[in-house]
C-alpha cells in the first residue's frame, strides 16, 4: 500500500510574494458561492489569489481529481477537500491545517436514490438490500451510512454494500460489513435499473437519471419536509467539504489562516447579494426559494467559523471513528490551525 505520508520540511513552498501581498493558489469547484474567487471581487489587502476550477469526478476548467491533488500531490496552497478524506489525512499524520470553512454541504436524504417502482419509502427498509456507493470515504458516503445508523437505527451490518469509485486515501470498513467494490466506469442509473442494487448514495447524480433515462425517485417521499425536520432537530446542514492548506506555508505565515477566513466571509456576503437580483439565475423561482427556504430552515446554514460548526464536525468525527477510517476520536481543534480556534 503506498505511502502518503509526508513530513512539512519535504513539502515544497510554492507560495510566492507579489509586492505586499502572499501569492496562493487555490482549488475550487464552480459553485456559486466561489464566483468571487473566480471573477476577482473577493479580493485581500494581504492575499493575490490564483484560483484553479478543478472539479471531482467531471473534469472543469483546469482539471480533475481536486482531493487527490492536494492531499497526494500538494499541488496547490489551498484547496477544497473531502472532509471524510482530510480527517483521515489528519489521523494519518499528513501536513496539512485548514481553517473553518466549508464550501460544499449536503442533506444525506436528498442523495439516496431508489427505483421509481421501489417500495422502499423509510431507511428501515433497506436492511437486507443492496446499496451503492460512490467510495467508502466520500463525505457523502460517510454521511449517509452515518445517518443510516445514529438517525434511523439501521446497522450498517445489515446492508450488502458496493463501491465504484476508489479512495484517495486506501481505507476499509469496520469488520462485520460486507463491502463489494464494482469495474470502475459502471453507470450507477443502469445498476439501479437492472435491479443490481436496491438504492444508490451519491454525492452527484448520474445523468442516466437527471436526464430520466433511468426512472428513479429519491427514497423519502417528502425529502423536504425529512430534511427540516433533521435539521432542527441537530441544528446543521451537513458539512462535506473543509478549506485545506499546507500546514507549512500556514505556519511560516500564522496571519495567513484568518485572513483567508475573512477573505471568505466577504465572497460569502457578494454571493448572497447575487439573489437580490431576481433574474440572477436561469431558474425563474430562484428568488421564491431563496426566500422560502430561508423561512423553512432558520438560522445560518453556512457558518463561518470553529464555534458555529463545533457540533458538525464532532458528528462527522464520530461517524469517521464508528466506521473505522480513523484510531481515535480527534477533536474540532486539532483539524483546525490553532491560530483560528477562537473563531
Amino acid at each position: 500500500m503506498t505511502d502518503y505520508t509526508m513530513s512539512a520540511d519535504e513539502i515544497p513552498v510554492d507560495a510566492s510574494q507579489k509586492g505586499d501581498k502572499l501569492a496562493l493558489t487555490m482549488a475550487l469547484d464552480r459553485y456559486d458561492r466561489h464566483f468571487p474567487f473566480f471573477d476577482g471581487t473577493a479580493t485581500s489587502p494581504r492575499l493575490e489569489f490564483r484560483t484553479f476550477q478543478v472539479g471531482m469526478v467531471t473534469p472543469l476548467r483546469d482539471g480533475v481529481r481536486r482531493h487527490g491533488r492536494m492531499l497526494h500531490d500538494h499541488e496547490f496552497d489551498v484547496a477544497e477537500v473531502s472532509l471524510s478524506s482530510y480527517l483521515i489525512a489528519i489521523d494519518k499524520g499528513l501536513p496539512f491545517t485548514a481553517v473553518p470553512v466549508f464550501p460544499r454541504r449536503l442533506f444525506s436524504q436528498s442523495q439516496m436514490w431508489v427505483r421509481s417502482d421501489s417500495e422502499i419509502v423509510h431507511p428501515r427498509q433497506l436492511a437486507g438490500k443492496k446499496v451503492l456507493l460512490n467510495s467508502l470515504q466520500t463525505t457523502l458516503s460517510l454521511l449517509a451510512r452515518g445517518d443510516l445508523k445514529f438517525e434511523y437505527e439501521v446497522p450498517l451490518e445489515s446492508i450488502s454494500w458496493f463501491t465504484i469509485g476508489r479512495d484517495e486515501i486506501p481505507v476499509r470498513l469496520k469488520d462485520g460489513v460486507s463491502i463489494e467494490h464494482l469495474p470502475e466506469g459502471r453507470d450507477p442509473g443502469q445498476c439501479l435499473a437492472r435491479g443490481e442494487v436496491d438504492a444508490i448514495f451519491l454525492p452527484h447524480q448520474p445523468r442516466s437519471i437527471t436526464s430520466g433515462t433511468v426512472p428513479a425517485r429519491r427514497l423519502f417521499p417528502d425529502v423536504r419536509e425529512e430534511e427540516r425536520r433533521y435539521f432542527e432537530k441537530n441544528r446543521f446542514f451537513p458539512i462535506m467539504h473543509i478549506l485545506a492548506i499546507r500546514k507549512d506555508l500556514a505556519v511560516s505565515n500564522s496571519w495567513l489562516p484568518r485572513e483567508l477566513m475573512e477573505t471568505w466571509r466577504r465572497a460569502a456576503d457578494i454571493a448572497r447579494s447575487y439573489y437580490e437580483d431576481p433574474n440572477w439565475s436561469i431558474m425563474p423561482w430562484a428568488r421564491h426559494e431563496f426566500e422560502q427556504e430561508r423561512e423553512a430552515l432558520s438560522g445560518e446554514l453556512w457558518p463561518i467559523g470553529l464555534a458555529g460548526n463545533r457540533h458538525n464536525l464532532e458528528r462527522m468525527i464520530e461517524y469517521s471513528f464508528d466506521q473505522g477510517f480513523i484510531r481515535r476520536k480527534l477533536t474540532p481543534e486539532e483539524l483546525i490551525f490553532d491560530e483560528v480556534h477562537d473563531t
